[in-house]
């Protein structure tokens, strides 16, 4: 059995890859903030030797005050350079970590790929990319927030012992309270991203169910449903606030207190003549950075949440992609298509069973059969959008999931009954695909497709934008089919893609179809009894098993076939007429 990575080392490995891709941006990050913390470590020295000249008496020591003066502008210029770099590197890291989560998904099977709710994907893939990606840029950054409490204790050693032992007796404390809020804060991080997801995948499913909720007045139900993960996001957002609080709260007890005792024991040693008063400014100043921990606090809750964050990304960025091993069709062949003993199972069910077909070159097959007898399984396993569990699926010889999965896609054209309309304008939605298509080509499958009377009504044709076009379902529909038709391939399937269209239509559509016999296999879900009728052969689905194939004529002898066209169930057309046949 292959063994996958746990998510926690994948998305440790996913953010060094990261890292990988901007090495430059965050080298300058690193060297910024660096240079930013060894400028505010610099500065109380200078301050100190500063006073110390200035209280001796003597001429104004202008240099030492153009040196605090200098250190002053580096640290700030430093700092800024910083945020504008780690912010853009931050939006790059983002946008790298969307492309190859969403590479990742795309090129995985679908049924492995959409595992998980539609909401929840989109929250994955929006805002834990942001979070996860963040995590390199606030490493960097957090640089200046250990190099400072580091490097303001050996500013203190290097002052007087006794004051930097006096700053060591807090320092356990100080690591428990930090230690404390970041694991504190990952696990409400963890909790109120779960809910977050909940609550966007039952949005998700209330806007795709928008005309159903009208209609059955149930708007007020939903709302209550979409919003009821609310109670427990808001609990999980007053836990993260009330870590911080109670960590801002403890440090703002600990903290003074420890300062105070700092400045006591540097007042004594001054007392004593073991230091000077410039020492003294200096230590005041290590002391305060030492102690002040808000960067380095904020620095932790930013990685805890960005480990949280790419917890739920390592299931999609361990997703295997389609196997192959590839192979390419086999050239100028006309789409013979077999089905070898398939078999597919969702949920410990079984969808098909045993299935063997076979789809001779350039000829058209209507799939028949009752809701859920397995028509859309089977239109999926024949194009490789989804991978049967038993059985091979053959194209002019070659297995399916030999091919590369590139040089398929340019062989099977799909069309549904609900096409996704992607691209910015009606053109861009029909060339929509794996090849490039010109405006001569898109017309003409407007045309085979009965799209090109509606769209020369749209506001401005074929460059209106999808968003702007009212559109009807029939209409969807023929621009779905128009896209198949600019991208045929050798294999065309259409699932459920007639449904919406009118019997005028229809026809049209299907003399379009007849058109690509003997260079395109067709093969049509079929509910009505005319695409059943005009198609060379029709497999007959009923539980998920192949009941028959044969021509429509033949088949129609069967009263449980004609049943399939009528809604009645099946065997109850013999039961009626032995019945009758009693009763005469």
């Amino acid at each position: 059995m292959r063994q996958h990575p746990r998510p926690g080392t994948a998305s440790a490995a996913d953010a060094r890859r990261l890292a990988r891709l901007h090495p430059a941006a965050l080298l300058g990050l690193l060297l910024c903030s660096t240079g930013g913390a060894l400028a505010a470590l610099a500065l109380p020295a200078a301050l100190g030797h500063t006073v110390d000249r200035l209280v001796t008496g003597g001429p104004v020591p202008w240099t030492w005050l153009l040196l605090c003066a200098a250190l002053t502008l580096a640290e700030t210029g430093f700092d800024a350079a910083a945020a504008v770099t780690g912010t853009t590197t931050t939006a790059e890291l983002t946008a790298s970590l969307r492309t190859r989560t969403a590479a990742r998904l795309l090129a995985a099977e679908p049924r492995r790929a959409l595992a998980l709710p539609s909401g929840d994907l989109t929250a994955r893939l929006t805002a834990r990319t942001a979070d996860a990606a963040a995590a390199p840029v606030t490493a960097a950054g957090a640089v200046a927030g250990v190099l400072l409490p580091l490097g303001a204790l050996v500013g203190l050693l290097l002052i007087d012992v006794w004051t930097a032992a006096a700053l060591l007796l807090g320092a356990p404390l100080l690591v428990a309270l930090l230690r404390a809020f970041t694991r504190r804060t990952a696990d409400a991080g963890a909790d109120y991203q779960r809910a977050q997801s909940l609550i966007a995948h039952r949005l998700t499913e209330a806007l795709d169910g928008a005309d159903t909720i009208r209609a059955a007045r149930t708007g007020a139900r939903e709302h209550r449903r979409v919003l009821e993960p609310l109670t427990a996001l808001a609990e999980h957002g007053r836990r993260t606030w009330t870590v911080y609080g109670r960590a801002v709260g403890r440090s703002g007890l600990l903290l003074p207190l420890l300062m105070l005792l700092v400045l006591a024991v540097a007042g004594l040693r001054l007392g004593a003549g073991a230091i000077g008063v410039g020492d003294l400014v200096a230590a005041s100043r290590y002391a305060s950075l030492a102690v002040g921990i808000g960067a380095l606090t904020g620095a932790l809750g930013s990685l805890a949440r960005s480990r949280a964050a790419a917890r739920s990304l390592g299931p999609l960025l361990t997703l295997a992609p389609l196997p192959h091993r590839g192979l390419g069709p086999v050239p100028d062949a006309s789409g013979h298509l077999e089905l070898r003993d398939v078999g597919v199972e969702s949920d410990g069910g079984p969808l098909l069973t045993g299935v063997h077909l076979t789809v001779p070159g350039g000829t058209s097959l209507a799939v028949v059969g009752r809701s859920g007898s397995g028509k859309s399984q089977l239109a999926a396993v024949a194009g490789r959008l989804l991978d049967p569990d038993t059985g091979s699926v053959l194209l002019d010889g070659v297995p399916l999931d030999a091919m590369e999965p590139a040089r398929l896609r340019r062989e099977v054209a799909y069309a549904f009954a609900r096409p996704a309309l992607l691209g910015a304008t009606v053109e861009d939605t029909i060339a929509y695909g794996p090849g490039t298509a010109s405006p001569e080509a898109v017309r003409e499958a407007a045309r085979a497709a009965r799209a090109d009377g509606f769209v020369a009504l749209l506001p401005y044709g074929y460059a209106t934008p999808v968003a702007d076009a009212p559109l009807s379902g029939g209409e969807r529909q023929r621009l779905g089919l128009a896209r198949a038709f600019v991208h045929p391939g050798r294999l065309m399937i259409l699932d459920d893609a007639l449904s919406s269209l009118d019997t005028v239509t229809e026809h049209h559509v299907r003399c379009a179809l007849d058109a690509r016999a003997g260079r395109c296999t067709r093969i049509i879900v079929a509910h009505r009894l005319s695409s059943a009728a005009r198609a060379d052969r029709v497999a007959w689905l009923e539980d998920g098993r192949l009941r028959a194939t044969g021509r429509h004529e033949e088949l129609w002898a069967d009263p449980d076939y004609r049943a399939v066209f009528r809604g009645t169930p099946p065997g109850e057309h013999a039961e009626r007429s032995g019945a009758e046949a009693e009763t005469r």
